[in-house]
């Protein structure tokens, strides 16, 4: 029974002197106590070194991925013979690696649960087992290898790294709340100096800008905003000024104010910044996503599945209601019905679509970001054309929902309506058609002695039908009145 070992070095090929030892997997670790006894349980027959870094980064690759690499299958092809293939057993540590030698080599392969004792024996010996080949030495090819091995696996490319989307998203959310609480704090504090400016100028950075240049609201006249705000709101903030309510300050509070302005104006700077690298980044990694749903949602997107592999492995359907994961459950708790979109709510194609149809645009734009998704994650080029022509689609399917464009059939309208061309014979001319007109028969008077039989035979008819009715109401009458002459008799007994 033959014995792969992989290492670090290469590969090493032992041979199991008592084949009947595996019978009895439990009691192995005896045999490999010492390093006298481990050599006499098992043998070197062939060792093969690997010639550099790369030839080990290739061999470990294909191992840990489950397939035999060449290197290994040569060394194989020329240790073992054509007799011992169809013969011996080859035990391998690894079931995946084991069914690939299996399929290309034709040896009987050995490599379940009861062989990890043997490995491990051979694990703890190894140095005796094999010469010239020393633990240090080992331990730092092992180090190198797993080195290189993670930098594979990370398939490490500066643009296709989307964790850097999920670090500038996040920033960009904290610094927009950050951003939100100092500019909310500037105008209050400001605002008991010059309460009239809190309405007159909205824009957070333009206000920390105007506090900056303006300082005491008594130097708004004198100072010159042209490069901060347009003519009107300049004009109007002057005038605020001259009739302001608000208190005075000291010279103490308004350097403090301007430390906050400060800090707003370079937040917002920051911002601006962060904002254009997130937009190149999303370009770089995923173009067709971004020319779709933009590129927030679509970090947004990649942030909330944890990467962009992730995200592109997800169907449409979940892609549609990513982010509403707390209603989702909620609606199948109650059994109310389930959320109809998610963060792809925030994409401008949804925006444009009216209330009742938000959800099919939804539906078809989450449809239309899976195809994008793959493309992006799994394709080699790196353009957009994907995503432009499902925003197309989109778009189009948007006017036709929306009634301001008429729908474009798929075929030519004029190509269904056609009927298929019919040769018809003229027809000859048939004497046997023709009809001879003949004249009409002179209309006839009725004598006046047999319409008078007609009406007395009506009459009679009638008359007998009147007479029935007639006694049938007397006959009702009739009783009525015995019934109630018998009630009055009662009653008068009853008195007595």
């Amino acid at each position: 029974m033959l014995v792969l070992y992989e290492t670090a070095a290469g590969y090493a090929l032992f041979k199991l002197v008592d084949d009947g030892k595996m019978e009895k997997p439990e009691e192995i670790y005896k045999d490999f106590e010492t390093a006298d006894k481990a050599n006499q349980a098992i043998k070197l027959k062939a060792f093969k070194k690997f010639e550099n870094t790369t030839d080990a980064l290739s061999a470990v690759t294909g191992i840990v991925e489950g397939k035999m690499p060449k290197n290994l299958k040569k060394f194989l092809e020329t240790e073992i013979s054509e007799k011992e293939m169809k013969k011996e057993k080859l035990v391998i540590s690894d079931p995946k690696l084991g069914s690939s030698i299996n399929k290309k080599l034709g040896i009987n392969v050995l490599s379940d649960s009861t062989v990890q004792d043997l490995f491990r024996g051979i694990r703890q010996q190894f140095e005796s087992l094999v010469s010239g080949l020393s633990q240090s030495d080992l331990s730092a090819m092992s180090l190198g290898l797993s080195h290189s091995l993670s930098r594979y696996k990370l398939k490490f490319s500066p643009d296709k790294v989307d964790t850097m989307i999920v670090q500038a998203i996040a920033l960009l959310d904290d610094l927009d709340k950050e951003l939100n609480t100092y500019a909310m704090r500037v105008k209050e504090w400001y605002g008991w100096h010059f309460p009239e400016m809190t309405k007159i100028i909205v824009d957070n950075l333009a206000y920390a800008k105007v506090v900056k240049a303006m300082g005491f609201r008594t130097n708004c006249h004198s100072t010159d905003f042209s490069d901060i705000l347009p003519e009107e709101l300049e004009a109007e903030v002057k005038e605020a000024a001259e009739i302001s309510m608000g208190t005075e300050i000291s010279d103490e509070d308004i350097d403090n104010i301007f430390a906050l302005c400060d800090q707003v104006i370079n937040i917002t700077e920051y911002r601006t910044q962060l904002y254009e690298y997130l937009k190149n980044r999303m370009n770089a990694i995923a173009p067709n996503l971004t020319s779709l749903v933009g590129e927030l949602v679509g970090a947004r997107l990649i942030s909330h599945a944890g990467s962009l592999m992730n995200l592109s492995k997800q169907p449409a359907s979940t892609i549609q209601i990513l982010g509403a994961e707390k209603a989702l459950f909620r609606a199948l708790k109650t059994k109310h019905n389930t959320p109809k979109y998610g963060l792809i709510y925030h994409a401008s194609l949804v925006g444009q679509a009216g209330p009742k149809n938000k959800a099919k645009v939804a539906r078809m734009l989450a449809a239309k970001a899976a195809l994008s998704l793959r493309m992006d994650a799994l394709g080699d080029s790196e353009s957009n054309e994907v995503g432009v022509d499902g925003r197309l689609k989109i778009e189009s399917r948007i006017h036709m929902l929306e009634g301001r464009v008429a729908a474009k059939a798929n075929k030519d309208a004029s190509i269904q309506n056609q009927s298929k061309f019919k040769f018809n014979k003229t027809q000859q001319y048939s004497e046997n058609a023709d009809v001879v007109m003949t004249e009409a028969a002179p209309a006839t008077k009725r004598k006046i002695e047999e319409v008078e039989v007609e009406v007395t035979s009506e009459v009679q008819e009638v008359e007998p039908k009147k007479a029935k009715k007639e006694k049938k109401e007397k006959k009702d009458k009739k009783e009525k009145k015995d019934k109630k002459e018998k009630k009055e008799k009662k009653e008068k007994k009853s008195k007595d």
